[in-house]
């Protein structure tokens, strides 16, 4: 069962259906957004955004006089992995990293926004990994009209991510250290999609998910 939502302000007749996901990595997040959106609704997907972000010259720049060129592989990009590993490792790393990223990536996710709104996109899923976390700075939640959680065991989602990301056991965890707990995201939702089983088990709850929150 859902638990309660917060009342909202209700939308106007025609206007999209703004859908803010939550969950811990590797729950599922990424799929449930896909399927919640099918054919004629947009997914911002803020990691996609960020990678963009991190291949812009500024950034690119930014990188180089914070990290030095042991951030960047042999075809001279960002190595996403080797930059993970240096700022979950620094708290310090970290903030210098998202000082020069963050407000880039938040202006990019209200600029795809606002032009999915304008193209009169019937759902938006907002896949946001820090929607919660950074709250007060991107003001992304009272934009959504509903708030989904994902819900998926430690275990399954430690399976998924050594499978799909080869992660070594723990690192999931310790990523995770660094955000809201995952019962305090929860608390925030008015939706659960439980990601327990197979794809299709997570395609049938989705529609349910779907046909709930649809206008009437």
């Amino acid at each position: 069962m859902s638990p309660p939502r917060s009342p909202r302000t209700p939308r106007a007749r025609g206007s999209s259906l703004v859908v803010g996901l939550l969950g811990g990595i590797a729950s599922g997040k990424s799929a449930v957004g896909r399927i919640l959106a099918g054919e004629r609704g947009i997914v911002i997907d803020a990691d996609r955004i960020a990678r963009e972000v991190l291949e812009t010259p500024g950034v690119r720049f930014d990188l180089l006089t914070a990290f030095g060129g042991r951030v960047f592989g042999l075809d001279g990009r960002p190595d996403r992995e080797v930059l993970a590993k240096t700022v979950f490792a620094s708290p310090e790393a970290r903030a210098k990293l998202e000082g020069f990223t963050h407000p880039a990536i938040r202006a990019r996710i209200r600029a795809e926004l606002q032009a999915a709104r304008k193209a009169g996109a019937p759902v938006i899923v907002l896949d946001v990994p820090l929607l919660l976390e950074n709250e007060s700075r991107h003001g992304l939640v009272d934009e959504c009209d509903e708030i989904v959680f994902v819900d998926a065991k430690d275990d399954l989602r430690e399976a998924r991510a050594s499978a799909s990301r080869g992660w070594r056991p723990g690192e999931l965890a310790r990523r995770e250290a660094t955000q809201m707990p995952l019962a305090a995201k929860r608390s925030r939702a008015g939706h659960v999609v439980e990601n327990q089983g197979s794809l299709l088990e997570l395609e049938a709850a989705v529609r349910r998910l779907a046909r709930e929150i649809a206008p009437r």
